[in-house]
């Protein structure tokens, strides 16, 4: 029992966080290498956009890894501090609008909105009613008597009576107006809970983040090639280990027009079914037809945050569940990831490479605070010098370190197979006792 417990806690000790100093960077050691390609003369704020071959080739998940250096006329090479920032919704939480002065007005319903004091691009109603369409006519003013500014007209519906999806959201352009005034009209009057045109079924508003400061995204990997399995459309794409994934988009044939509501599963693991996200994709086209508007909306994507491709290859399942329908003219099926940006300080007359593929190397940490350009750049007041990404190569120079790690660090696994052992001999040694006993007895 002693050697187990000896075994258990080398075990523990192993596995506990390393204390030693990362080691500095070095391009000797950064296995692959990628040119940062400026416009001629070029000096100040760059930023290149970051594919899914950095991240397969990085050493770890995080990218801890990547650097970038600067080689002058001399040929001399240093490292360069970067920024590596990851695009998102600014902000990224849903706020509420706050409903006022709801009422009626000739069979319409009126309300104002107090919204909040950040740009927005969208507004979501929540409508507590089915099967109907409707007109909201939106303007905005600053809510003192000032000028009111018309912001469109907007069709809203619920047809998924019809099979179809609902949609309650006001597309608007960028706007900053403290009060929005909506005139909702119903197209439908006889259409189910919201003839009454009831004030109560305005059940609220939210707002997401603004259309300018939604993530963008960068395509990771994609298929043509769909396999129809019983009543779905499948595809399958195998992803490296490293490269993230948060959404799952659809192209479709140019020549579809076909409304639609469709199931999605999205399966992600090395075995397949680790990991498993549900959405819908969809789309509504119709013209205008007596009362009623033309709609035009679609919803072509899923999100799909998935982790389990993170440590090693992925298999990702793509299913798309056409119950009694014909299938989908689906041309592609993509992967996509948030958009990463590396950003540096270029000078003129200097030459800049992005390395990375480094496994020994913690993710580095500059002090850019100094640094007007960075200062400028993150408060959205200068626009950066575009660096493209040269294709990767494989460093002819790269020398792999030398692993000094002690022999019981680089074969963990012998501290698992001595553990056994010793379960192994204490169980025989323990049944071996207990026949003993058994003879005596």
């Amino acid at each position: 029992m002693l050697l187990a417990a000896a075994l258990l806690w080398q075990a523990g000790d192993f596995n506990a966080p390393r204390t030693d100093a990362a080691p500095a960077a070095d391009p000797q050691h950064l296995r692959y290498k990628r040119a940062l390609n400026l416009p001629a003369g070029s000096a100040g704020m760059a930023c290149t956009v970051l594919d899914a071959d950095a991240f397969a080739h990085s050493a770890s998940r995080s990218g801890d890894d990547l650097r970038v250096f600067r080689v002058a006329d001399g040929g001399a090479s240093a490292e360069t501090p970067f920024a590596l920032s990851e695009s998102a919704a600014q902000p990224d939480e849903v706020v509420s609008a706050v409903v006022q002065n709801l009422g009626q007005r000739g069979g319409d319903l009126v309300f104002d909105l107090a919204m909040p004091q950040r740009v927005y691009s969208e507004v979501d109603l929540q409508l507590g009613a089915k099967d109907f369409v409707a007109t909201a006519k939106v303007s905005g003013s600053d809510g003192r008597g000032g000028p009111v500014t018309s912001l469109g007209s907007f069709a809203l519906f619920d047809l998924t009576q019809q099979k179809l999806s609902r949609s309650t959201s006001l597309p608007l352009q960028e706007s900053t107006f403290p009060v929005l005034h909506v005139e909702l009209h119903l197209a439908n009057p006889a259409g189910g809970m919201f003839a009454g045109l009831a004030p109560s079924i305005v059940e609220g508003a939210t707002v997401p983040a603004s259309r300018e400061a939604q993530a963008l995204y960068s395509v990771v990997a994609s298929t043509s090639s769909m396999q129809q399995k019983g009543a779905e459309t499948v595809a399958t794409i195998t992803v490296p280990a490293h490269v993230p994934i948060e959404r799952v988009s659809f192209i479709l044939d140019t020549t579809s027009k076909g409304e639609f509501l469709r199931g999605v599963s999205i399966e992600a693991g090395k075995g397949g079914g680790q990991e498993s996200i549900d959405g819908e994709i969809w789309r509504v086209t119709r013209p205008s037809s007596g009362a009623e508007p033309a709609i035009k909306d679609a919803k072509l994507s899923v999100d799909a945050v998935m982790a389990s491709n993170m440590r090693g290859p992925a298999t990702v399942s793509v299913a798309v569940k056409n119950g009694n329908d014909l299938p989908l003219p689906i041309r592609a099926v993509q992967l996509e990831m948030r958009q990463r940006t590396v950003c540096f300080e270029a000078s003129a007359g200097n030459t800049y490479t992005l390395r990375y593929g480094d496994v020994a190397l913690r993710a580095s940490v500059y002090d850019i605070k100094a640094s007007g350009e960075f200062t400028r750049l993150y408060a959205g007041e200068a626009k950066p010098i575009v660096a493209t990404l040269g294709v990767e190569r494989v460093n002819p120079e790269f020398k792999a370190r030398a692993d000094n790690r002690p022999y019981s660090e680089r074969h963990p696994e012998l501290l698992w197979i001595g553990l056994l052992a010793a379960v192994a001999a204490l169980g025989a040694t323990a049944l071996h006792s207990v026949k003993q006993q058994g003879r005596k007895g």
